[in-house]
């Protein structure tokens, strides 16, 4: 195939196709950059898609790419060459990473701060501010974003993209067959290239959305009212300390009450309380919807730099909760506040506390 060129419909000029003057680190590098080079606006045309890390560890494999897209969707992105022996078994090889993937990173905890560890390094933004950035989202969305790829990571729903200069008929073949008989899927890219001058032209074709599965097409988790929040614990005998938080909740994002640096966010699995100093000491308790979630309770979230003044503050205000290890990452919990030793007062008392740190 060849390409026209032509300036003003003048100077015509053909271009015949051109093998790679990539390698598959060049290449990886390029999509890296340019995620758009994905065409997956053919499947839905508002996708964008944020390639997050490049060479991820999943237990010593390394994914050539990780991203993820606005409804908190999961790529795996494997790039070869036709040229490459192990053509064939392209498929096999990012399904074994996304198996990797899914067995390694149980813990959605270790998955970002793994992703922090990335977007630290090449554009010197935390993970949430990257998303808040790439998306022009609020912190609230930014959130539900990343509970729909928590639910995700642990069901092992993964979008599988390959990318090769020249797709043979086989693979083609094998990729319809997957998305029509089982529950991955997958889709390959095919890039035709082609150079003029200092111009380098790629012409990405997309493989596989023949079957239209659910990309984009699933009904937004439903964020639930105060009063289905509230029935989650009936039977409990902590739903009397929930209706509590709740009030608490209410006056807080209805102004009704003010306390510095603190904002409140409902997402589809819990209610959460930020308290933010400052951007990189932005902390978060948040109670869950399910009330056996991680052992129940309030869960207390910190960045690395205030663990230790984080854990002394709660040491003070609630002596009873209980204490988890010393956060040794970017980001991560230090405590679980059981229920039945909330109260408002001492919970405002926290808030104020913290948000002075």
């Amino acid at each position: 195939m060849s390409i026209i060129v032509s300036k003003n419909g003048k100077d015509t000029v053909k271009i015949d196709k051109s093998d790679f003057k990539f390698d598959e680190d060049h290449l990886q590098q390029y999509i890296y950059d340019n995620p758009q080079t994905i065409p997956l606006y053919d499947i839905k045309e508002d996708i964008r898609l944020l390639i997050l890390a490049r060479e991820f560890n999943t237990n010593g494999n390394r994914i050539d790419a990780l991203g993820i897209d606005r409804d908190g969707a999961i790529y795996l992105i494997e790039t070869k060459f036709f040229r490459n022996s192990d053509k064939r078994s392209v498929v096999a090889q990012v399904l074994d990473y996304g198996a990797s993937l899914w067995s390694n990173y149980r813990d959605f905890e270790d998955f970002t701060d793994r992703l922090n560890v990335h977007t630290q390094k090449d554009f010197q933004l935390t993970l949430n501010r990257r998303l808040n950035d790439f998306y022009g989202i609020s912190d609230e969305e930014t959130n539900t974003l990343l509970n729909n790829a928590k639910v995700n990571l642990k069901e092992g729903n993964f979008k599988f993209v390959v990318l090769m200069d020249h797709l043979h008929d086989q693979l083609k073949d094998l990729i319809i067959f997957l998305n029509n008989n089982s529950e991955f899927t997958v889709y390959a890219v095919e890039i035709e290239y082609y150079r003029h001058k200092e111009f380098e032209i790629l012409i990405p074709k997309l493989y596989g959305a023949e079957v239209k599965k659910d990309l984009g097409t699933k009904t937004p988790p439903k964020i639930p009212t105060d009063e289905e929040f509230i029935q989650a614990y009936e039977g409990k005998p902590e739903q009397a300390q929930v209706k509590e938080l709740f009030s608490l909740f209410n006056d807080l994002r209805e102004e009704r009450k003010e306390i510095e640096n603190v904002t409140v966010a409902k997402t589809p699995r819990n209610v959460t309380f930020h308290v933010t100093p400052s951007q990189e000491k932005k902390m978060s308790i948040s109670l869950s919807i399910n009330p056996d979630y991680e052992g129940g309770g309030l869960q207390v979230w910190v960045p690395k730099i205030v663990n230790g003044q984080a854990r002394k503050i709660i040491k003070q205000v609630i002596p009873n909760a209980e204490l988890l290890k010393e956060v040794t990452t970017t980001f991560g919990k230090i405590v679980k506040w059981q229920l039945k030793d909330y109260s408002t007062d001492r919970f405002e008392n926290l808030l104020s506390k913290l948000s002075q740190i």
